[in-house]
C-alpha cells in the first residue's frame, strides 16, 4: 500500500487508478454494451456504490450485474475498494479520456485546422 497520505479520493491507491496497462480492445468492448455504459453513467452521477444500489439501476440478476462489473474493472473503467463487509465501486475515466486522446482528436484535428484556416482566410476578404 502506498505510504503518503491519500491524496486520491478515488481509490487512494495510485497504482491501481493510473498504472494498468490499457487495453483498446477491452475497453471498447466494455463500452460496447448498453447495461455496463447504464452502470457507468450511475457511477458518474454518484462515486462509490455498492453492488446492491447498481443492481437497483437495472433488471438482471445480482450475478449478472456482477459479471458486467468483472469486465468494467477488467477494462480499467471500475475501480472497487472493500470498506468493511461492502465493496465499493468508482469510476475511472482515465482510460474513456485515453481513448478519446487517441482515436477521436488525432481525426477531427484536420478539420478543425481546415475550420480555422476558412476562417481566417473570409475574414481577410472582407
Amino acid at each position: 500500500m502506498v505510504a503518503f497520505p491519500c491524496r486520491d479520493p478515488l481509490t487512494c491507491d495510485l497504482l491501481v487508478t493510473y498504472l494498468f496497462a490499457m487495453d483498446d480492445d477491452r475497453v471498447f468492448k466494455a463500452l460496447a454494451d448498453p447495461t455496463r455504459r447504464l452502470l457507468l453513467d450511475r457511477l458518474f452521477v454518484r462515486d462509490g456504490q455498492t453492488l446492491t444500489e447498481l443492481e437497483s439501476a437495472v433488471e438482471m440478476t445480482r450475478y449478472g450485474v456482477m459479471k458486467h462489473l468483472r469486465v468494467l474493472e477488467e477494462a480499467g473503467l471500475v475501480v472497487s475498494r472493500k470498506s468493511g463487509r461492502e465493496k465499493l465501486h468508482f469510476l475511472n475515466p482515465v482510460p474513456i479520456r485515453l481513448i478519446h486522446d487517441r482515436w477521436i482528436d488525432k481525426y477531427t484535428e484536420h478539420r478543425v485546422a481546415a475550420l480555422v484556416d476558412l476562417k481566417h482566410e473570409l475574414e481577410e476578404q472582407s
